[in-house]
């Protein structure tokens, strides 16, 4: 007695490729419809642009203090409230004004601190600290 006949293995082993058809349709169409055509059938003169300048880059401020501990705003010695009153102005001149911070190394931190706390007071929206490449064991 058989329980398997010849036409289901026959059936078996004949491969479908229907679905197969129409995943290539549809990523065939997706194809047509994605690329972009070439619009290069006409022959044109195109206008000239006007070369506009460019804007200048922001100018950074450089806020710098030296092993002593004197305070300069772009090389001119400040004390700290001058310093702040320097930034408040230079704020309403320029809103989005840009300061980079440059410490000796041999400075105490807490004239930095008081630095900060200055660009802080003076609403100094970009500050930067500086710093010079080294290895991992510079001190």
């Amino acid at each position: 007695m058989r329980k398997c006949s010849n036409p289901v293995h026959q059936s078996l082993s004949e491969l479908n490729i229907t679905p197969l058809l129409d995943l290539a349709f549809v990523l065939l169409v997706i194809f047509i419809i994605t690329t972009t055509p070439l619009v290069n059938d006409l022959e044109l003169k195109l206008p000239n642009g006007s070369r506009a300048p460019k804007d200048p880059p922001r100018k950074a401020n450089f806020v710098t203090i030296d092993a002593g501990g004197t305070i300069y705003l772009n090389k001119k010695p400040l004390g700290l409230d001058d310093l702040q009153a320097q930034l408040a102005l230079l704020r309403v001149d320029d809103p989005d004004l840009s300061v980079i911070v440059r410490g000796d190394r041999a400075t105490k931190y807490r004239k930095v601190l008081a630095v900060m706390n200055a660009l802080q007071r003076a609403n100094v929206p970009k500050v930067d600290l500086a710093t010079e490449p080294g290895g991992a064991n510079d001190h």
